[in-house]
């Protein structure tokens, strides 16, 4: 199956990582179901797709509400029929706070959003995916360098990107007799509105501050868009997709 013919499901995708990849498909002719909790972001989106001849719709909505999430891939198989790559892309941060004074409402907003969300996507994409003909797709999950090592103050966003290295391995093995292949890319230090701050100096392991260096959102949009352009029988299980000079090797 060609891309001209293929769907593709990406949460978060007003902004950011989301924003880019989606770009990335419209352009090599997918069509996009597009979501995430900022409508005119969202449209902002669609319109530059179509402008690139892709096939849009758009459903403001919330990954961590499984209702949101079930009404999102209802209106993908109304309008489309089938689905071929769900983006588990949207994702927050909690506050920089020490980890003992996290309240439990910051914890289960970044948990509900960055783990349960991705659960609760996958688990209806594999509803689809294993009942269309033909049979499977692709799941790509936004990991991060996070899912490796630490930040200083970051135990949600941490620990939500490390349980997320376990759902992508398991959606790989519960996939597999369905031909669902499921893979992770872990960005580090994109240039996004989320990283922006780098630049003025973020905290490292050893308690000083210091800037860091960014990479091209490009980079990112093409990798995605590499990943997702494979044949099923192909994946790229985990790809880490950093700024070279970033301090992670050796972080800590």
């Amino acid at each position: 199956m060609s891309a001209k013919s293929k769907i593709a499901v990406i949460t978060g995708a007003g902004s950011g990582i989301g924003k880019a990849a989606a770009l990335a498909l419209a352009a090599d002719g997918w069509s996009l179901a597009l979501s995430g909790r900022r409508p005119q972001p969202l449209e902002d989106t669609a319109a530059r797709a179509r402008e690139l001849g892709a096939r849009v719709i758009v459903l403001a909505g919330d990954v961590a509400d499984p209702q949101s999430v079930k009404n999102l891939f209802a209106k993908v198989r109304e309008t489309f029929g089938r689905l071929d790559l769900l983006f588990n892309n949207a994702g927050t941060g909690g506050p920089p706070r020490l980890l003992e004074d996290l309240t439990y409402d910051q914890w289960k907003r970044v948990v509900d959003t960055n783990l349960t969300g991705a659960f609760l996507c996958t688990q209806e994409a594999f509803r689809i995916m294993k009942e269309q003909d033909p049979r499977g797709g692709r799941i790509i999950n936004n990991g991060s360098v996070s899912a490796h090592a630490p930040r200083p103050n970051s135990a949600p966003y941490t620990a939500t990107k490390h349980a997320l290295t376990g759902l992508t391995k398991s959606t790989s093995l519960d996939g597999r007799k369905y031909d669902i292949a499921c893979g992770q890319i872990d960005i580090g230090n994109a240039a996004t509105e989320m990283t922006a701050r780098m630049s003025q100096g973020v905290p490292q392991a050893n308690g000083t501050i210091m800037a860091e260096p960014t990479m091209d959102m490009s980079h990112v949009a093409e990798a995605i868009r590499y990943m997702a352009s494979l044949p099923l029988d192909a994946n790229v299980q985990f790809m880490t997709l950093m700024a070279t000079r970033m301090p992670l090797i050796g972080r800590g």
